[in-house]
């Protein structure tokens, strides 16, 4: 009872309460008084050094990006080692008519180069890529970037060291460049210009190259040019590069691809007919001619519309411009001379035409997600 009216004073005397706090407060002082351990300074202060990334693990990651331009990461772990024969595991659940086109492991502080139509590229390091779950369809490209209204990126190469190699680019209307990785190593946050572009062309690949790589152009009107990597002499970041296959006034070029002498290109026309030859059939030739026949462009066929460099073992995704999409084994495809037409290897409906083709990569790296093992059962 003394003290409940002892804290009923307190509460009434306002004063009681104020010569409390001081006591409190002194008494505080007296036992942690002691000086500051730790230095507080303005974000900005040039004797703060500290760098976010220091704080990220430095662990390695899956990278998936999907046709349609969709990109996750997630960790090795997530998939789990099996047996020869094994079902594997759930990979993403993308749209039906989308699926993962580009697969491989980067390191947490690794860059990413991303590179635009208009000639630009954009980096991200690795560990600022939204991280997924298994199952994720992942976050669209064009969402990470600081892209220009209808700007669009074509290719996209990953670096662990901006050390060796090169980057090779081709545009649409021919010209093509090479330029040392290390030109790209000091990333900025809205991009810099990989290569410049004349009116009405644009980059549409790049590829990350070594002095004894051979190459191979290819046009929508049937042409292709065969060359090594060190024919070209490098050049600066900024220049315009020079003439890699010679165009006629309705051409263009569709595609270019790393082409060892053991695989074969595949090259597909717009009426849905194809091939696959030899990469030793196309002689090598000095860049800027206007190449050999690589198929031939009857009103059959139409316009060429892509190429891939391809072995029997590959699996590969027809789509048609009304969003039919064909799954079909690149054994299925005949390997024929460079001179021909090819052969139909799908059947499109009036007035639809193919428009692209893309090698599958499943995320558990088996061939099928059902897997094909000694039991596995199959019509």
């Amino acid at each position: 009872m003394k003290t409940i009216a002892d804290l009923r004073s307190i509460l009434g005397d306002h004063s009681r309460i104020y010569a409390i706090i001081k006591d409190e407060t002194k008494e505080m002082r007296e036992g942690y008084g002691d000086p500051r351990k730790t230095v507080i300074l303005e974000g900005g202060d040039e004797d703060y050094d500290l760098d976010m990334e220091d704080l990220i693990d430095q662990e390695d990651m899956i990278i998936t990006i999907t046709h349609m331009g969709y990109i996750k990461r997630l960790s090795v772990d997530t998939y789990r080692e099996q047996r020869r024969g094994g079902k594997g595991v759930r990979a993403s659940t993308n749209k039906e008519e989308d699926f993962i086109e580009d697969l491989f492991v980067a390191n947490t502080h690794d860059y990413l180069l991303f590179f635009t139509d208009r000639g630009q590229v954009h980096w991200l390091k690795v560990y600022k890529l939204p991280e997924g779950s298994r199952t994720a369809r992942g976050t669209a490209i064009v969402n990470l970037l600081p892209l220009e209204q209808g700007e669009k990126v074509t290719a996209f190469v990953a670096a662990r060291e901006f050390r060796e190699g090169y980057l090779m680019m081709a545009t649409k209307n021919g010209v093509i460049k090479k330029t040392k990785l290390d030109l790209f190593a000091n990333p900025r946050k809205g991009g810099i210009r990989a290569i410049i572009l004349d009116e009405n062309d644009s980059l549409i690949e790049v590829k990350l190259v070594g002095d004894s790589d051979q190459l191979l152009i290819a046009t929508k009107k049937g042409k292709a040019v065969k060359f090594l990597a060190d024919q070209l002499r490098d050049i600066g970041r900024t220049a315009r590069g020079v003439r890699g296959i010679r165009l006629r006034d309705d051409d263009e070029v569709i595609g270019m691809i790393v082409a060892p002498d053991d695989m074969t290109v595949l090259t597909l026309t717009e009426n849905g007919f194809g091939k696959r030859s030899k990469v030793e059939d196309y002689r090598l030739i000095n860049r800027g001619g206007s190449g050999v026949i690589n198929i031939i462009c009857s009103e059959r066929n139409g316009d060429v519309v892509t190429i891939r460099c391809t072995e029997d073992s590959d699996s590969l995704v027809l789509i048609s411009q009304g969003g039919i999409a064909m799954r079909i084994p690149a054994s299925g495809i005949s390997v024929i001379g460079r001179n021909t037409q090819g052969v139909r290897v799908m059947r499109l409906q009036e007035g639809d035409r193919l428009v692209a083709c893309a090698k599958i990569i499943n995320e558990n790296g088996d061939e099928d997600a059902e897997g094909t093992g000694d039991n596995a059962s199959g019509d």
